[in-house]
Protein backbone atom coordinates (compact mmCIF):
# COMPACT_ATOMS: atom_id res chain seq x y z
CA UNK A 1 0.00 0.00 0.00
CA UNK A 2 1.27 3.24 -0.70
CA UNK A 3 1.43 5.31 2.51
CA UNK A 4 3.72 8.84 1.51
CA UNK A 5 0.62 10.03 3.82
CA UNK A 6 1.98 8.18 6.27
CA UNK A 7 4.58 10.22 8.04
CA UNK A 8 3.08 13.90 6.90
CA UNK A 9 0.20 13.07 9.47
CA UNK A 10 2.86 14.32 11.78
CA UNK A 11 3.50 11.42 13.85
CA UNK A 12 7.10 11.79 14.32
CA UNK A 13 7.46 14.75 17.14
CA UNK A 14 8.40 18.10 15.74
CA UNK A 15 9.08 19.74 18.24
CA UNK A 16 12.92 18.50 18.97
CA UNK A 17 15.15 21.78 18.82
CA UNK A 18 19.44 20.87 18.63
CA UNK A 19 18.96 22.75 22.43
CA UNK A 20 16.56 20.42 23.86
CA UNK A 21 18.22 17.16 21.70
CA UNK A 22 21.72 18.57 23.83
CA UNK A 23 19.87 18.67 26.99
CA UNK A 24 18.08 15.33 26.90
CA UNK A 25 21.58 13.35 26.12
CA UNK A 26 23.81 15.53 28.27
CA UNK A 27 21.26 14.52 31.07
CA UNK A 28 20.84 10.87 29.83
CA UNK A 29 25.06 11.09 30.01
CA UNK A 30 24.91 12.33 33.53
CA UNK A 31 22.58 9.56 34.76
CA UNK A 32 24.69 6.49 32.95
CA UNK A 33 28.01 8.26 34.32
CA UNK A 34 26.48 7.70 37.96
CA UNK A 35 25.40 4.24 37.18
CA UNK A 36 28.66 2.88 38.38
CA UNK A 37 28.04 0.72 41.45
CA UNK A 38 24.49 -0.88 40.17
CA UNK A 39 22.67 -2.05 42.75
CA UNK A 40 20.04 -5.22 41.97
CA UNK A 41 16.85 -3.88 43.22
CA UNK A 42 17.35 0.13 41.51
CA UNK A 43 17.38 1.83 44.74
CA UNK A 44 18.66 5.01 45.46
CA UNK A 45 17.65 8.36 46.78
CA UNK A 46 16.44 9.46 43.65
CA UNK A 47 13.93 6.81 43.21
CA UNK A 48 11.07 9.25 43.04
CA UNK A 49 12.66 11.82 40.94
CA UNK A 50 12.19 10.91 37.29
CA UNK A 51 8.74 12.74 36.79
CA UNK A 52 7.07 9.78 37.66
CA UNK A 53 4.50 9.74 40.47
CA UNK A 54 4.23 6.74 42.51
CA UNK A 55 1.04 4.56 41.79
CA UNK A 56 -1.32 3.20 44.23
CA UNK A 57 -1.37 -0.95 44.23
CA UNK A 58 -4.69 -0.39 41.72
CA UNK A 59 -4.54 2.70 40.06
CA UNK A 60 -7.23 1.92 37.32
CA UNK A 61 -10.78 0.70 37.34
CA UNK A 62 -11.59 -2.43 35.06
CA UNK A 63 -14.52 -3.73 34.13
CA UNK A 64 -15.62 -7.73 35.62
CA UNK A 65 -15.38 -9.69 32.05
CA UNK A 66 -15.77 -13.41 33.50
CA UNK A 67 -16.15 -15.34 30.71
CA UNK A 68 -14.63 -13.38 28.28
CA UNK A 69 -11.75 -14.31 25.91
CA UNK A 70 -9.16 -12.58 24.43
CA UNK A 71 -5.86 -12.83 21.75
CA UNK A 72 -3.24 -10.72 21.72
CA UNK A 73 -0.52 -11.37 18.98
CA UNK A 74 2.78 -9.77 19.03
CA UNK A 75 6.12 -10.88 17.71
CA UNK A 76 7.99 -10.87 21.49
CA UNK A 77 9.78 -14.42 21.96
CA UNK A 78 11.60 -16.04 24.80
CA UNK A 79 12.02 -13.54 27.73
CA UNK A 80 10.37 -10.56 26.74
CA UNK A 81 7.09 -12.59 25.59
CA UNK A 82 6.97 -14.62 29.25
CA UNK A 83 7.24 -11.46 30.71
CA UNK A 84 4.56 -9.93 28.95
CA UNK A 85 2.15 -13.02 29.96
CA UNK A 86 2.90 -11.85 33.57
CA UNK A 87 1.11 -8.56 32.51
CA UNK A 88 -1.71 -10.25 30.52
CA UNK A 89 -2.16 -12.49 33.76
CA UNK A 90 -2.28 -9.70 36.22
CA UNK A 91 -5.30 -8.94 33.99
CA UNK A 92 -7.15 -12.10 33.56
CA UNK A 93 -6.87 -12.13 38.08
CA UNK A 94 -8.33 -8.53 37.55
CA UNK A 95 -11.27 -8.96 35.42
CA UNK A 96 -11.83 -12.42 35.23
CA UNK A 97 -11.10 -12.50 31.26
CA UNK A 98 -8.66 -15.49 29.50
CA UNK A 99 -5.87 -13.90 27.73
CA UNK A 100 -4.02 -15.61 25.11
CA UNK A 101 -1.10 -14.90 23.72
CA UNK A 102 -0.51 -15.40 19.52
CA UNK A 103 3.04 -15.06 18.46
CA UNK A 104 3.10 -13.55 15.83
CA UNK A 105 5.55 -13.12 12.87
CA UNK A 106 7.53 -10.08 10.83
CA UNK A 107 6.28 -8.08 9.26
CA UNK A 108 3.01 -8.51 11.50
CA UNK A 109 0.90 -6.31 9.26
CA UNK A 110 1.25 -9.26 6.90
CA UNK A 111 0.27 -11.26 10.03
CA UNK A 112 -2.05 -9.63 10.61
CA UNK A 113 -3.62 -9.60 6.64
CA UNK A 114 -3.25 -13.58 6.86
CA UNK A 115 -5.25 -13.83 10.19
CA UNK A 116 -8.28 -11.37 9.06
CA UNK A 117 -8.57 -12.85 5.71
CA UNK A 118 -9.14 -16.03 7.96
CA UNK A 119 -11.98 -14.51 9.75
CA UNK A 120 -9.74 -14.82 12.79
CA UNK A 121 -8.02 -11.43 13.97
CA UNK A 122 -6.74 -11.37 17.33
CA UNK A 123 -8.60 -8.52 19.57
CA UNK A 124 -5.21 -6.46 20.18
CA UNK A 125 -2.25 -6.45 18.49
CA UNK A 126 1.31 -4.97 19.33
CA UNK A 127 2.44 -2.88 16.57
CA UNK A 128 5.90 -1.94 16.46
CA UNK A 129 5.78 0.87 13.59
CA UNK A 130 3.61 3.79 13.60
CA UNK A 131 3.74 3.50 9.46
CA UNK A 132 1.87 -0.08 10.17
CA UNK A 133 -0.79 1.61 12.96
CA UNK A 134 -1.35 3.91 10.05
CA UNK A 135 -1.39 1.06 7.27
CA UNK A 136 -4.28 -0.95 9.72
CA UNK A 137 -6.01 2.04 10.15
CA UNK A 138 -6.55 2.44 6.09
CA UNK A 139 -7.16 -1.30 5.57
CA UNK A 140 -10.18 -0.71 8.11
CA UNK A 141 -8.70 -3.26 10.50
CA UNK A 142 -8.01 -1.06 13.53
CA UNK A 143 -10.09 0.24 16.03
CA UNK A 144 -10.28 3.63 17.67
CA UNK A 145 -9.37 3.61 21.34
CA UNK A 146 -12.90 3.82 23.57
CA UNK A 147 -13.38 7.08 26.32
CA UNK A 148 -11.61 4.45 29.01
CA UNK A 149 -8.69 3.96 27.20
CA UNK A 150 -8.38 7.33 25.56
CA UNK A 151 -8.50 9.07 29.20
CA UNK A 152 -6.35 6.47 30.99
CA UNK A 153 -3.46 7.56 28.23
CA UNK A 154 -3.82 11.25 28.41
CA UNK A 155 -3.01 10.84 32.27
CA UNK A 156 -0.42 9.30 32.33
CA UNK A 157 1.55 9.94 28.70
CA UNK A 158 3.08 13.00 27.08
CA UNK A 159 1.26 14.47 24.50
CA UNK A 160 3.77 13.46 21.66
CA UNK A 161 3.99 9.24 22.97
CA UNK A 162 0.11 10.01 22.33
CA UNK A 163 0.60 11.64 19.05
CA UNK A 164 2.33 8.73 17.33
CA UNK A 165 -0.53 6.42 18.21
CA UNK A 166 -2.86 8.86 16.61
CA UNK A 167 -4.34 8.53 12.61
CA UNK A 168 -6.05 11.53 11.28
CA UNK A 169 -6.67 12.66 14.48
CA UNK A 170 -8.06 9.49 16.44
CA UNK A 171 -6.32 7.88 19.06
CA UNK A 172 -5.38 4.11 18.11
CA UNK A 173 -2.26 2.96 19.45
CA UNK A 174 -1.53 2.84 23.34
CA UNK A 175 2.62 2.85 23.40
CA UNK A 176 2.91 0.56 25.77
CA UNK A 177 6.69 -0.12 25.25
CA UNK A 178 9.41 2.36 24.32
CA UNK A 179 12.92 1.58 23.68
CA UNK A 180 15.83 4.63 23.87
CA UNK A 181 17.65 3.43 20.65
CA UNK A 182 20.86 5.59 21.58
CA UNK A 183 23.47 3.51 23.84
CA UNK A 184 26.61 1.63 23.25
CA UNK A 185 26.69 -1.60 25.71
CA UNK A 186 30.35 -2.49 26.54
CA UNK A 187 32.28 -5.50 28.37
CA UNK A 188 33.80 -3.67 31.39
CA UNK A 189 36.82 -5.98 31.56
CA UNK A 190 37.54 -5.52 28.13
CA UNK A 191 37.78 -2.04 28.70
CA UNK A 192 39.37 -2.00 31.66
CA UNK A 193 42.52 -4.78 30.38
CA UNK A 194 42.44 -2.03 27.11
CA UNK A 195 43.17 0.77 29.00
CA UNK A 196 39.85 2.57 27.38
CA UNK A 197 36.95 5.00 28.66
CA UNK A 198 33.78 5.92 27.81
CA UNK A 199 33.67 7.85 24.31
CA UNK A 200 31.51 11.00 23.81
CA UNK A 201 32.45 11.87 20.10
CA UNK A 202 32.58 9.85 17.21
CA UNK A 203 36.38 10.56 16.71
CA UNK A 204 37.10 9.06 20.26
CA UNK A 205 35.01 5.80 19.88
CA UNK A 206 37.22 4.86 16.54
CA UNK A 207 39.93 5.08 19.07
CA UNK A 208 38.00 3.34 21.77
CA UNK A 209 37.66 0.78 19.32
CA UNK A 210 41.50 0.45 18.26
CA UNK A 211 42.62 0.54 22.06
CA UNK A 212 39.86 -2.98 22.21
CA UNK A 213 41.91 -4.36 19.20
CA UNK A 214 45.21 -3.77 20.18
CA UNK A 215 44.60 -5.52 23.07
CA UNK A 216 43.52 -8.54 21.74
CA UNK A 217 39.85 -8.50 21.03
CA UNK A 218 37.14 -7.50 18.39
CA UNK A 219 35.86 -4.00 19.11
CA UNK A 220 32.38 -4.60 17.74
CA UNK A 221 29.41 -7.17 17.49
CA UNK A 222 26.96 -6.59 15.61
CA UNK A 223 23.72 -8.65 14.61
CA UNK A 224 23.17 -8.00 10.79
CA UNK A 225 21.24 -11.11 10.01
CA UNK A 226 18.11 -8.62 11.80
CA UNK A 227 18.45 -5.59 9.18
CA UNK A 228 16.89 -4.06 11.84
CA UNK A 229 19.32 -3.15 13.56
CA UNK A 230 21.25 -1.87 10.79
CA UNK A 231 19.03 0.74 10.41
CA UNK A 232 19.07 1.26 13.62
CA UNK A 233 22.90 2.22 13.42
CA UNK A 234 22.14 4.15 10.61
CA UNK A 235 19.48 6.48 12.32
CA UNK A 236 21.97 7.22 14.89
CA UNK A 237 24.83 8.61 12.72
CA UNK A 238 22.42 10.42 10.30
CA UNK A 239 20.21 12.55 13.52
CA UNK A 240 23.58 14.14 14.96
CA UNK A 241 25.91 14.42 12.15
CA UNK A 242 22.81 15.68 9.19
CA UNK A 243 20.77 17.14 12.46
CA UNK A 244 17.11 16.68 13.33
CA UNK A 245 15.49 18.76 10.24
CA UNK A 246 17.17 16.64 7.61
CA UNK A 247 16.13 13.52 9.62
CA UNK A 248 12.52 14.51 9.44
CA UNK A 249 12.72 15.05 6.25
CA UNK A 250 13.92 12.18 4.82
CA UNK A 251 11.75 10.07 7.10
CA UNK A 252 8.93 11.71 5.24
CA UNK A 253 11.14 11.29 2.05
CA UNK A 254 11.22 14.76 1.89
CA UNK A 255 14.86 14.90 0.29
CA UNK A 256 16.03 11.42 -1.18
CA UNK A 257 18.37 8.79 -0.51
CA UNK A 258 20.83 10.48 -2.86
CA UNK A 259 21.06 13.72 -1.32
CA UNK A 260 24.30 14.13 0.29
CA UNK A 261 23.65 14.20 3.45
CA UNK A 262 23.11 9.90 3.31
CA UNK A 263 26.27 9.58 1.60
CA UNK A 264 28.12 11.44 4.49
CA UNK A 265 26.40 8.89 7.05
CA UNK A 266 27.42 6.16 5.50
CA UNK A 267 30.70 6.76 4.28
CA UNK A 268 31.08 7.46 8.08
CA UNK A 269 29.27 3.90 8.89
CA UNK A 270 31.71 2.55 6.92
CA UNK A 271 34.56 3.53 8.93
CA UNK A 272 33.54 0.67 11.18
CA UNK A 273 31.69 -1.98 9.30
CA UNK A 274 34.92 -1.18 6.46
CA UNK A 275 37.63 -1.43 8.94
CA UNK A 276 39.00 -4.71 8.35
CA UNK A 277 38.67 -7.31 11.85
CA UNK A 278 36.75 -4.56 13.22
CA UNK A 279 33.57 -6.65 13.49
CA UNK A 280 33.41 -9.78 14.68
CA UNK A 281 33.21 -13.15 12.28
CA UNK A 282 33.49 -9.89 9.56
CA UNK A 283 30.80 -8.87 7.45
CA UNK A 284 30.02 -12.42 6.66
CA UNK A 285 29.77 -13.59 10.22
CA UNK A 286 27.95 -10.12 11.22
CA UNK A 287 25.00 -11.37 8.35
CA UNK A 288 24.91 -15.15 10.15
CA UNK A 289 24.59 -13.10 13.30
CA UNK A 290 20.87 -12.72 15.18
CA UNK A 291 20.19 -9.53 17.54
CA UNK A 292 20.23 -11.75 20.89
CA UNK A 293 23.66 -13.46 19.83
CA UNK A 294 24.80 -10.45 19.02
CA UNK A 295 24.72 -9.27 22.66
CA UNK A 296 25.44 -12.35 24.49
CA UNK A 297 29.11 -13.35 22.90
CA UNK A 298 29.50 -9.79 23.85
CA UNK A 299 29.37 -11.05 27.41
CA UNK A 300 30.57 -14.27 27.29
CA UNK A 301 33.80 -15.91 27.05
CA UNK A 302 35.83 -13.51 30.47
CA UNK A 303 38.00 -11.06 29.54
CA UNK A 304 38.49 -12.48 25.35
CA UNK A 305 34.90 -12.43 24.40
CA UNK A 306 33.82 -12.51 20.64
CA UNK A 307 33.86 -8.50 21.06
CA UNK A 308 33.82 -5.78 23.23
CA UNK A 309 30.52 -3.46 22.65
CA UNK A 310 27.27 -3.85 21.23
CA UNK A 311 25.23 -1.40 20.00
CA UNK A 312 21.41 -1.46 20.64
CA UNK A 313 18.67 0.31 22.57
CA UNK A 314 18.12 -0.45 26.84
CA UNK A 315 16.30 -4.07 25.72
CA UNK A 316 19.54 -5.30 25.65
CA UNK A 317 19.45 -6.37 29.00
CA UNK A 318 16.99 -9.24 28.73
CA UNK A 319 19.55 -10.09 26.31
CA UNK A 320 22.67 -9.79 28.81
CA UNK A 321 20.15 -11.41 31.78
CA UNK A 322 21.23 -14.45 29.85
CA UNK A 323 24.79 -14.51 30.68
CA UNK A 324 26.51 -14.36 34.11
CA UNK A 325 27.41 -10.77 33.40
CA UNK A 326 25.81 -8.29 35.56
CA UNK A 327 24.40 -5.16 34.55
CA UNK A 328 26.12 -1.94 35.62
CA UNK A 329 28.86 -3.81 36.29
CA UNK A 330 30.00 -6.09 34.12
CA UNK A 331 28.39 -4.79 31.21
CA UNK A 332 27.83 -1.40 31.25
CA UNK A 333 26.97 1.35 28.55
CA UNK A 334 27.36 4.79 27.02
CA UNK A 335 25.21 7.06 24.83
CA UNK A 336 25.53 6.79 21.22
CA UNK A 337 28.29 8.95 20.70
CA UNK A 338 28.23 12.74 18.90
CA UNK A 339 28.92 12.29 15.12
CA UNK A 340 27.99 16.01 14.61
CA UNK A 341 26.91 18.83 16.42
CA UNK A 342 25.30 17.16 19.33
CA UNK A 343 24.73 13.20 20.47
CA UNK A 344 21.55 11.54 18.86
CA UNK A 345 18.44 10.69 20.70
CA UNK A 346 16.72 7.73 18.96
CA UNK A 347 13.53 6.23 20.30
CA UNK A 348 11.34 3.39 19.60
CA UNK A 349 8.00 1.47 20.63
CA UNK A 350 5.50 -0.87 20.43
CA UNK A 351 1.56 0.05 20.79
CA UNK A 352 -1.02 -2.19 21.86
CA UNK A 353 -4.22 -1.55 18.89
CA UNK A 354 -7.66 -2.98 19.13
CA UNK A 355 -8.42 -4.89 15.99
CA UNK A 356 -11.70 -6.05 17.59
CA UNK A 357 -13.86 -3.78 19.31
CA UNK A 358 -15.21 -5.34 22.23
CA UNK A 359 -15.60 -4.62 26.49
CA UNK A 360 -12.65 -6.45 26.77
CA UNK A 361 -10.73 -5.74 24.37
CA UNK A 362 -10.74 -1.99 25.22
CA UNK A 363 -10.27 -3.24 28.67
CA UNK A 364 -6.95 -4.35 27.85
CA UNK A 365 -6.08 -1.49 26.04
CA UNK A 366 -7.11 0.43 29.47
CA UNK A 367 -4.68 -1.68 30.86
CA UNK A 368 -1.99 -1.23 29.10
CA UNK A 369 -1.99 2.26 29.19
CA UNK A 370 -2.12 2.08 33.23
CA UNK A 371 1.20 2.39 35.46
CA UNK A 372 0.05 -0.53 37.00
CA UNK A 373 0.68 -2.75 33.51
CA UNK A 374 4.11 -1.17 32.87
CA UNK A 375 5.07 -1.76 36.31
CA UNK A 376 5.02 -4.95 36.62
CA UNK A 377 7.21 -5.81 33.41
CA UNK A 378 9.31 -3.00 34.44
CA UNK A 379 10.14 -4.96 37.26
CA UNK A 380 11.68 -7.94 35.54
CA UNK A 381 14.02 -5.94 33.24
CA UNK A 382 15.00 -5.39 29.24
CA UNK A 383 11.95 -3.28 29.49
CA UNK A 384 11.32 0.88 29.05
CA UNK A 385 8.04 2.66 29.69
CA UNK A 386 7.16 6.13 28.31
CA UNK A 387 4.21 6.19 31.21
CA UNK A 388 5.21 9.10 33.29
CA UNK A 389 3.28 7.82 36.19
CA UNK A 390 5.42 4.61 36.55
CA UNK A 391 7.55 5.17 39.48
CA UNK A 392 11.34 4.78 38.57
CA UNK A 393 12.12 3.03 41.94
CA UNK A 394 10.54 -0.27 40.30
CA UNK A 395 13.13 -0.80 37.36
CA UNK A 396 15.40 -3.26 38.77
CA UNK A 397 18.77 -1.84 38.71
CA UNK A 398 20.14 1.52 38.44
CA UNK A 399 21.12 1.57 34.53
CA UNK A 400 17.59 0.77 33.86
CA UNK A 401 15.98 3.58 36.28
CA UNK A 402 18.44 6.20 34.65
CA UNK A 403 17.53 5.32 31.39
CA UNK A 404 14.12 5.53 32.44
CA UNK A 405 14.37 8.89 33.97
CA UNK A 406 15.72 10.61 31.05
CA UNK A 407 13.27 9.14 28.75
CA UNK A 408 10.47 10.40 30.92
CA UNK A 409 12.18 13.56 31.34
CA UNK A 410 12.86 14.07 27.93
CA UNK A 411 9.22 14.77 27.67
CA UNK A 412 8.14 15.39 23.65
CA UNK A 413 11.96 16.39 22.91
CA UNK A 414 12.83 12.61 20.87
CA UNK A 415 13.00 10.83 17.61
CA UNK A 416 11.18 8.24 16.55
CA UNK A 417 12.85 5.41 14.86
CA UNK A 418 12.43 6.59 10.97
CA UNK A 419 12.63 3.37 9.93
CA UNK A 420 9.79 2.55 12.40
CA UNK A 421 8.19 5.93 10.43
CA UNK A 422 8.27 4.25 7.28
CA UNK A 423 5.84 2.27 5.21
CA UNK A 424 6.65 -1.58 6.03
CA UNK A 425 7.93 -2.43 2.74
CA UNK A 426 11.02 -0.05 2.89
CA UNK A 427 11.47 0.31 6.71
CA UNK A 428 10.12 -2.95 8.00
CA UNK A 429 10.22 -6.13 5.94
CA UNK A 430 12.74 -8.43 6.31
CA UNK A 431 14.91 -9.55 3.08
CA UNK A 432 13.48 -5.86 1.57
CA UNK A 433 13.99 -2.20 1.39
CA UNK A 434 16.33 -0.34 4.26
CA UNK A 435 16.79 -4.00 6.15
CA UNK A 436 17.86 -5.68 2.81
CA UNK A 437 20.54 -3.01 1.62
CA UNK A 438 21.98 -1.92 4.33
CA UNK A 439 22.84 -5.46 4.83
CA UNK A 440 24.56 -5.61 0.96
CA UNK A 441 26.22 -2.06 2.24
CA UNK A 442 27.61 -3.63 5.86
CA UNK A 443 29.60 -6.44 3.00
CA UNK A 444 30.72 -4.17 0.83
CA UNK A 445 30.67 -0.48 2.42
CA UNK A 446 32.62 1.19 0.10
CA UNK A 447 29.61 0.70 -3.31
CA UNK A 448 28.16 3.84 -0.98
CA UNK A 449 26.37 5.23 -4.47
CA UNK A 450 25.43 1.77 -5.35
CA UNK A 451 23.53 1.67 -1.59
CA UNK A 452 21.90 5.45 -2.02
CA UNK A 453 20.71 4.43 -5.24
CA UNK A 454 19.25 1.49 -4.01
CA UNK A 455 17.47 3.19 -1.31
CA UNK A 456 16.08 5.90 -3.12
CA UNK A 457 14.59 3.19 -5.64
CA UNK A 458 12.81 1.05 -3.20
CA UNK A 459 12.04 3.88 -0.89
CA UNK A 460 10.31 6.06 -3.96
CA UNK A 461 8.31 2.28 -4.29
CA UNK A 462 7.43 2.41 -1.25
CA UNK A 463 6.19 5.82 -0.48
CA UNK A 464 4.57 6.40 -3.73
CA UNK A 465 7.12 8.34 -5.93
Amino acid sequence: MRMSSTIRTGRTVKRTTRAAATLAVAALALSLTACGGDDDNGGGDNADKGGGTKAPASSVTLPKLDGESLEVAAVWTGTEQENFKKVLAEFEKRTGAKVTFVPAQDPIINFLGSKIAGGAPPDVAMLPQPGAIKQAVDKGWAKPLGAEATKELGENYSQGWQDIGKVDGKQYGVYYKAANKSLIWYNAQVFENAGASEPKTWDELLNTAQMVYDSGVTPFSVGGADGWTLTDWFENVYLSQAGPEKYDQLAKHEIKWTDPSVKQALTTLAEIWGKKDFVAGGASGALQTEFPASVTQTFTGGDQPKAGMVYEGDFVQVNIGETKAKVGTDAKVFPFPAVGDTAPVVSGGDAAVVFKDSKAAQALATWLASPDAAAIQAKLGGFLSPNKSVDASVYPNDVQKKIAEALVAAGDDFRFDMSDQAPQAFGGTPGKGEWKTLQDFLKNPKDVAGAQAKLEADAAAAYGG
